[in-house]
């Protein structure tokens, strides 16, 4: 697959605070990638570098072949769908539209009309006295009819109900299937983008955890349960990324090496789940901080 945008051992600081610490990583072309992690993990920095908002203390950053900062050709095919997103006192929701079809060269006006008559928005209204969710609608509007070909959602949902979640959700994968592009998805709601995502990119305290194919993701961690003694003797030789117990009994989230394993735990006496994207993304993050608390 093509390179969308490329980090090339990224390192970003601030006041002597490390937020992102060596990074390597790819977002492919054509491709909807989970960007997860705790908060203050470094994903609002990541997406800034990506978006030529800042600029790294080392490393390289090259959004299509190029560095995104200051240059305009690359800026144009970018959208950054910020989860605070601040616009003019006076503006409002048909300004923002008309704006967002001037700055982007691929703005659908008919994607922008049927989402603002889906989710209810009053055109003429200032955007500073709607509501936080419908705030959060306006970006989903300009984020999805750009059509920018890199394009970036930080914590899209917040403020909406679980309905408008759901519809954000229908209309990115139908507009994606429409027309592919790269979209980044970073958010804390892991259990509800589980099922969107193609890619994941997983950081935590500034670092790269995962950069790998959801597919291969989800079947790389099984969940088993059971009498403490049965865990035990499963998991030997295994990588245990979380474990807890009450009495004789223990559930742990352990990584396999496929179905074989599945059947190995059945036999054992053991209690064999698929573990779901965000359990994954708890152990993993869980496992990151007792090797902190070791090291220190």
């Amino acid at each position: 697959m093509t390179a969308a945008a490329t980090l090339d051992d990224v390192t970003m600081r601030f006041r002597g605070q490390t937020a992102v610490d060596g990074v390597t990583a790819t977002l492919q072309e054509d491709c909807i990638t989970g960007l997860l992690g705790r908060n203050g993990a470094g994903k609002t920095t990541l997406m800034q570098l990506l978006t030529g908002h800042r600029v790294p203390t080392s490393g390289r950053v090259r959004v299509f072949g190029a560095d995104p900062y200051e240059n305009d050709a690359a800026l144009s095919r970018i959208c950054f769908v910020k989860e605070s997103q601040r616009y003019p006192d006076h503006f409002r929701v048909c300004d923002v539209l008309s704006s967002a079809a001037m700055l982007f060269p691929g703005w659908d006006d008919d994607v922008a009309r049927d989402l603002v008559a889906e989710f209810d928005l009053p055109r003429r209204r200032a955007v500073k006295k709607l509501s936080r969710g419908m705030t959060s609608m306006v970006g989903i509007v300009v984020g999805l009819a750009s059509r920018a070909p890199l394009t970036f959602f930080d914590e899209p949902y917040l403020g909406l109900d679980a309905v408008a979640r759901q519809q954000f959700y229908d209309r990115l994968i139908a507009d994606y299937a429409e027309q592919p592009r790269t979209i980044v998805l970073s958010t804390h709601l892991i259990e509800e983008i589980g099922d969107l995502l193609e890619h994941v990119l997983l950081i935590d305290h500034g670092r790269v955890l995962l950069d790998e194919d959801a597919e291969t993701l989800r079947g790389r961690a099984l969940t088993v349960s059971g009498p403490t003694a049965a865990v035990a003797g499963f998991t030997a030789g295994r990588r245990v990324l979380h474990s807890d117990g009450i009495g004789a009994f223990t559930r742990a989230v352990v990584e396999v090496a496929g179905p074989a394993d599945h059947a190995a735990a059945a036999s054992a006496g053991l209690t064999p789940e698929p573990t779901s994207l965000q359990q994954l993304v708890v152990a993993m993050s869980r496992t990151t901080d007792t090797l902190q608390e070791v090291s220190r």
